[in-house]
């Protein structure tokens, strides 16, 4: 079992990873409050909501015409797991390269104490106390 330092580390690494991603590599989240949750954590850049109009395939397309690679960044509740195989099967069917390595990183991470994106920010002042309090 880690302990809170450790694991915010790594949170800490996985969202330098997105913070510094290869420009024009877009984020693909599920929803609105996923997007406000990572600009909480400073990340910017484009981030997608695969949700919208478009739907999964039209966001794929749209990537494969403009070259673009991707970050799946879903939920890692059933409903994201099932999202998150969608968009790799419409990003690979269009040819756009995408990485769901950061996402792997995060469920594992937080599997117990979350299950989203949008929780990311409280979970992060969570481990920031706890380390602190390790001291």
């Amino acid at each position: 079992m880690r302990d809170a330092r450790e694991m915010l580390e790594e949170l800490e690494e996985l969202l330098l990873q997105l913070k510094e991603r290869p420009e024009g590599t877009v984020i693909l989240v599920e929803g609105r409050k996923d997007r406000a949750a990572l600009a909480c954590l400073g990340i910017g850049g484009e981030i997608v909501q695969v949700q919208d109009a478009r739907g999964i395939f039209g966001v794929a397309e749209e990537l494969a015409k403009t070259g673009r690679d991707a970050i799946v960044l879903t939920d890692w509740d059933r409903k994201g797991g099932q999202l998150a195989e969608l968009l790799r099967n419409a990003l690979k069917a269009n040819g756009v390269r995408y990485d769901d390595t950061i996402r792997a990183r995060m469920s594992a991470l937080g599997k117990k104490e979350i299950k989203d994106i949008e929780s990311l920010p409280a979970f992060m002042s969570f481990l920031v106390q706890n380390a602190s309090s390790m001291r």
